[in-house]
């Protein structure tokens, strides 16, 4: 049998494909589901405790600022670590408390000619503003304020409540700061025990960053409110403005709030400063005005950055940003807020996942 006689093998049946698995099947749809509505949950719940985040950040500063008064006493004054601590502590409430107990009592003394003064001196602007005839625009302008105020004084009930649920937040982050002055170290091995392993070296050199940092804004913090408490102290005292010594003291205290402080301790200077004469009160408030803008524009930025090299546009917007997301509480505590992210995005962000080799803000 020749070759082409030979029977050719029979072809080979074609393969059957199994069928592939959808690309979106239930299950996958499922877990897509499950992820983005945890993501949602989690957004949500971080919204919904931005406050108490916030006050637990405060809480850290006030650690932080007890534990560098507590360190420095015990370097210099050669005592326990506890006994340094009640001191740093009874040190802070004193100053508060005499600064507005020294206010007080002289607002108490004055409040009688403060109240013939005023009445008095608003005729006088009235006055003036008639002979030049804008009296009726402010006139006008005064009935809706009038509106406006009577309608705060009806919502009186709502404010004292929030009033006391600032003092309550007040005592649990002062009670909070004292817990973590009196043992941070446990805290950060608590934190860090928290973290992958990979991660733990990164996140100590972050925390180490953070709390220099925050040292840093507390000593450029200091020098601004001495400043800004010379200032004011100076200028009610050639002004002749009563208390110039409390209500000096009560704007260094209140400097520690961006913009905003400067304008709340003009306000109870202005009131005094009517038991003089209203023109005393005018210069008064000028002087506000100028200190805050030398300490919101140029004195605070500058002292910021050279205490931990912020740049100072950085700090003035930070203000902003933070007031808009956080409220009160966020102008509060914006510097701070600011400096520990600003050395946290260098630490992890640039340095470690970008590796450029850069310096650390705050470091030596």
């Amino acid at each position: 049998m020749t070759e082409k006689n030979k029977a050719s093998p029979a072809p080979s049946a074609p393969s059957a494909k199994t069928p592939s698995a959808p690309a979106f099947g239930p299950g996958r749809i499922a877990m897509a589901a499950v992820i983005v509505i945890a993501i949602v949950g989690v957004a949500w719940l971080a919204i919904s405790l931005t406050r108490f985040f916030m006050l637990v950040f405060a809480a850290v500063v006030l650690g932080a600022v007890f534990d560098a008064i507590a360190s420095w006493i015990v370097r210099h004054v050669r005592v326990g670590r506890g006994l340094a601590l009640a001191l740093s502590v009874a040190g802070m409430i004193a100053v508060f408390a005499g600064a507005f107990i020294l206010f007080g009592s002289q607002l108490a003394r004055e409040i009688d000619t403060i109240q013939q003064q005023v009445p008095r001196a608003l005729q006088g602007v009235e006055a003036f503003l008639d002979r030049y005839g804008f009296g009726a625009r402010v006139r006008a302008l005064a009935e809706v304020g009038s509106e406006d105020i009577s309608q705060i004084v009806s919502q009186a009930g709502g404010y004292a409540l929030a009033a006391g649920s600032g003092i309550a937040d007040f005592v649990l982050v002062l009670v909070a700061g004292i817990f973590l002055a009196s043992d941070p170290a446990t805290y950060r091995r608590g934190l860090l025990l928290l973290m992958p392993e990979r991660a733990e070296a990164t996140a100590a050199l972050a925390l180490d960053d953070a709390a220099r940092g925050l040292k840093g804004w507390m000593v450029g913090q200091a020098v601004s409110s001495l400043v800004v408490a010379a200032l004011t102290w100076a200028g009610l005292a050639l002004l002749g403005v009563p208390a110039a010594g409390g209500l000096g003291l009560i704007a260094g205290l209140l400097d520690v709030i961006p913009m905003i402080g400067p304008i709340i301790a003009g306000i109870p200077a202005v009131l005094l400063a009517f038991t003089v004469s209203p023109m005393t009160a005018l210069w008064t408030l000028i002087l506000f005005l100028v200190i805050q803008q030398l300490q919101g524009n140029f004195l605070q930025p500058m002292i910021q950055k050279q205490a931990v090299d912020v740049p100072p546009a950085v700090l003035l917007f930070a203000v902003v940003a933070a007031g808009l997301l956080f409220g009160f509480l966020g102008v509060l505590l914006a510097a701070p807020l600011t400096v520990v992210v600003y050395v946290l995005v260098q630490r992890v962000y640039v340095k470690t996942l970008l590796g450029k080799a850069i310096k650390i803000a705050g470091a030596d």
